[in-house]
């Protein structure tokens, strides 16, 4: 039967383009820190996706305001338009500590953590694209949890590392910082995971 009032789809759509931008942002980064050259570019690139994506998400708030029926639950969809612009202002932060603190080069496990990173956006991105059907998502889902696990452990650490091997001390913190960021950024990738989730419980 027909709905008498049609629900509004757009946000699919919407979260597509949002998980569009996260991956581009998190690969980026990825690249910048592993390449590490052209970094005002780079930084610039990772600013302009920034911004793109918080004009989607400002999108996705005016249509919730404007919808009368939507695909799911109202606070389900303003979680996840939140942790996704969380994840990459986290993205855009990292990216110009990097230029701010005149790091003269990345450690591995910086370079790991944004490689974990763009493997979380990946799989997230694959689950958003699924959304619609909620088909096969629970192997991109389970990626993800173990993803942030395996950062949990190399964040912890890595952090330890510079505090018994590192002899300058400015240096030390920041790295700590980079660190952080990187680290706050996967687990809004896993906090995301958990609203898609929840999505798909209430749709069972």
């Amino acid at each position: 039967m027909p709905r008498l009032i049609p629900r509004d789809e757009r946000f699919y759509d919407l979260f597509k383009q949002f998980a569009a931008y996260l991956l581009d942002a998190a690969r980026k980064l990825e690249a910048m820190i592993t390449e590490y050259d052209r970094l005002d570019e780079r930084v610039a690139e990772i600013r302009t996706i920034e911004h793109q994506a918080d004009l989607v998400e400002r999108e996705i708030g005016v249509r919730l305001e404007r919808a009368f029926m939507t695909p799911f639950d109202r606070e389900d969809i303003h979680s996840l338009a939140s942790r996704l612009d969380d994840i990459i202002d986290e993205i855009q932060e990292v990216a110009e500590a990097f230029l701010i603190y005149n790091i003269g080069h990345p450690t591995p496990q910086a370079q790991r953590l944004a490689g974990i990173l763009s493997a979380q956006a990946s799989q997230l991105s694959q689950v958003i694209g699924k959304l619609e059907s909620l088909h096969d998502l629970e192997p991109s889902l389970r990626e993800i949890h173990e993803l942030e696990n395996e950062a949990d452990g190399l964040s912890r650490s890595a952090i330890a590392a510079l505090f018994s091997e590192q002899t300058d001390a400015m240096v030390a913190l920041k790295f700590r910082e980079v660190y952080a960021t990187l680290e706050e950024a996967i687990d809004a990738a896993e906090d995301a995971g958990e609203v898609i989730e929840r999505i798909v419980a209430k749709a069972q």
